[in-house]
């Protein structure tokens, strides 16, 4: 028995937002597993959900608790529609509350929201261990508020998990280096856990509904850059009318794009297919029915990739840096002419989406037998 050893390890999990509850329900799925395989209650990992409310319309939120299974979480904030630092700041002081009063052994965070970074930061200060699922990824554009938000995430982390080689280079780039260095912690290349979450989902997934012609284009729209830039929303719009003349597009809405299209008065081709946010199911449903992607998403370029589809970046950067290396992706940002070209070249090309470039789908149960090791070996030290 190992000197210290508290009779179960406590998970904290903060999420808010739509990608975190897909990358939190494999996880989630993980640590039940593990808890299933271990006799001695000593190995049991209890774990709190945190939601911050940061999505709160229902398609963006609750219904993919229900379709996926995501454990129902204890604490549900509620804090969203103001400013990045107002809803930080106030997320950062509830998270805080609650994490005096639950005492865990760590904190889990995903990706680069707001509610990442209120995470990750009301642990640091309450000294309590981070791990933050991926880690590692840089569009170097400090503009972006997400950019931020993963940068500092990690930099207060004690475990970072990392989805491709290419954030293990950033990692080290700026000092966060593998296991075999002198910061505290560990970089572990585990593979992305929206991987995961496909293979684990897609046979389930479900047809959305309203009227989908034989072949479409699957777009999706939502980034501030985009969205509050009138003159770029505008030019997104343009390039949809024209593409969709070819090829209907349907385009889910986020509810803050929808405000700046009537704010804005940006005319919608009857061609573009418009309608509510989707489930997560209904979403794998599209991608595997649609003839290629266009988006300012960053978890879509993946999802794309995995559903081998051809992706159309409306940013002047990415993240996922190796998917455009390789040729499945390419960024064209609110260039219209840039777009056209893009749309033209991908209609006509093929392309071969065996390149492993982010695991074997077992990324969650890395994640998780990682965090325990970690757990033990800081028992062991009484730590």
């Amino acid at each position: 028995m190992l000197v210290g050893k508290k009779k179960s390890m406590k998970i904290v999990t903060i999420i808010g937002a739509r990608p975190q509850f897909i990358k939190a329900a494999v996880v989630s799925e993980a640590i039940a597993e593990h808890n299933k395989s271990e006799s001695d209650q000593q190995s049991i990992i209890q774990e709190i959900i945190i939601h911050t409310g940061q999505h709160y319309d229902a398609n963006m939120s609750a219904i993919f608790f229900e379709e996926m299974a995501i454990p129902t979480p204890q604490y549900f904030l509620d804090i969203n529609s103001s400013s990045h630092g107002a809803m930080t700041g106030q997320m950062i002081e509830r998270v805080e509350a609650i994490l005096l009063m639950e005492k865990p052994d760590l904190v889990l965070v995903y990706g680069d929201t707001n509610s990442t970074l209120a995470g990750a930061l009301a642990a640091s200060k309450l000294d309590i261990p981070i791990a933050h699922v991926e880690a590692g990824l840089r569009s170097y554009n400090r503009r972006m508020p997400e950019e931020i938000n993963r940068v500092l995430t990690d930099h207060v982390s004690s475990l970072l998990f990392c989805p491709s080689q290419t954030a293990i280079n950033n990692l080290s780039k700026e000092g966060i280096c593998s296991s075999n260095s002198d910061v505290p912690g560990s970089v572990f290349q585990v593979g992305d856990v929206m991987y995961d979450a496909i293979s684990s989902f897609r046979n389930f997934a479900s047809k959305p509904d309203f009227d989908l012609p034989e072949k479409i284009v699957l777009a999706t729209l939502h980034r501030a850059q985009n969205t509050d830039d009138k003159n770029r929303l505008k030019a997104l719009f343009a390039a949809f009318a024209d593409i969709s003349q070819d090829t209907p597009i349907v385009l889910p809405l986020h509810p803050r794009t929808r405000e700046k299209i009537v704010e804005d008065k940006i005319e919608i081709a009857s061609s573009i297919i418009v309608v509510d946010p989707v489930s997560y199911l209904e979403m794998l449903y599209l991608l595997d029915h649609c003839q290629l992607v266009m988006t300012d998403s960053g978890g879509l370029q993946k999802e794309a990739y995995f559903c081998r589809k051809l992706c159309i970046t409306l940013r002047d950067e990415t993240e996922w840096l190796e998917l455009v290396k390789i040729g499945s992706n390419v960024l064209v940002g609110a260039d219209k002419d840039k777009i056209m070209n893009a749309w033209k070249t991908f209609s006509r090309q093929s392309f071969d989406f065996e390149i492993n470039l982010y695991g074997y789908g077992t990324a969650s149960e890395g994640i998780v037998n990682h965090i325990y090791e970690f757990f033990n070996e800081n028992s062991r030290l009484g730590k």
